[in-house]
């Protein structure tokens, strides 16, 4: 079953990288414009720095690269893999043609969540591993092997975490029509994880830490790179990722169970 996923997942990624290439000049021409909304997210990093000096909530310019080059390598997958797939569900539900989909033998929210990728997003990881480089450079140091080890877990949990809130978002097209400004909302919220956890205080502290787990996403590997991630939070971060994907999938068959044909 596994191997059967895994070879329709590769048809996808191919059928994309060859829909993407027909016309090579756009091709080339999104991904510069990758290139550059990727560098203006460190825009707002050097205003800030800027004006403090030395470090903004404890976080120096070096270890908040670190946080912005996360924020970096998610946005790529989030825009490159999760996003273009998941945002065409709406589509489907309000044309009706939700219908083939659920017809054909496979897991109707993998089908839905492997419709579409945009390959050049791919320059997202070049540039997150770029301003890996320059912000230890800046530290004067390089991050341990456990250190490397856990950020990776928790890039797994990271991307658990974005698929599992869009899958939640994108279900409540199956009781309104009109989500498009839910899906903006989320995106501009996510902008939010571009800055270290300890700079958001109060109510938005708990939301972008237990509701919207932006600094799990960003901020908990940036600091498993610099070796002072508590083990506990490592812990709390996958058990959160696996609550969070169970409770998505079971609100998309929930929702799928209650979908009617548009068409009929």
């Amino acid at each position: 079953m596994l191997h059967r996923y895994l070879r329709l997942l590769g048809v996808r990624l191919r059928a994309s990288s060859l829909l993407a290439m027909q016309y090579r000049g756009d091709f080339l021409i999104d991904g510069l414009i990758s290139i550059f909304w990727t560098a203006t997210t460190l825009v707002p990093l050097f205003v800030v720095f800027q004006a403090q000096q030395q470090n903004i909530e404890g976080w120096t310019f070096g270890e908040s690269l670190l946080v912005i080059g996360w924020f970096t390598l998610l946005q790529g997958i989030l825009e490159g893999a999760i996003n273009p797939s998941l945002t065409g569900v709406v589509e489907h539900i309000r044309k009706g043609t939700l219908d083939f989909v659920l017809l054909k033998p496979a897991d109707a929210q993998f089908l839905v969540s492997t419709e579409r990728f945009l390959p050049w997003r791919a320059i997202n990881v070049v540039a997150a591993l770029s301003i890996f480089v320059y912000g230890f450079h800046l530290l004067g140091r390089t991050p341990s092997p456990v250190g490397v080890l856990v950020s990776l877990v928790l890039l797994g949990t990271s991307v658990l975490l974005l698929y599992s809130l869009w899958i939640l978002t994108v279900a409540a097209a199956f009781y309104v029509v009109k989500v498009d400004n839910l899906t903006y909302f989320f995106t501009s919220i996510f902008d939010a994880a571009r800055w270290p956890a300890p700079v958001f205080r109060g109510v938005l502290s708990f939301v972008f830490t237990f509701v919207i787990p932006l600094a799990v996403m960003t901020t908990f590997p940036a600091q498993a790179m610099l070796g002072r991630l508590p083990w506990t939070s490592l812990l709390w971060a996958v058990v959160g990722s696996i609550l969070f994907a169970f409770i998505s999938r079971r609100v998309w068959l929930r929702a799928i169970s209650r979908y009617t044909s548009a068409s009929s």
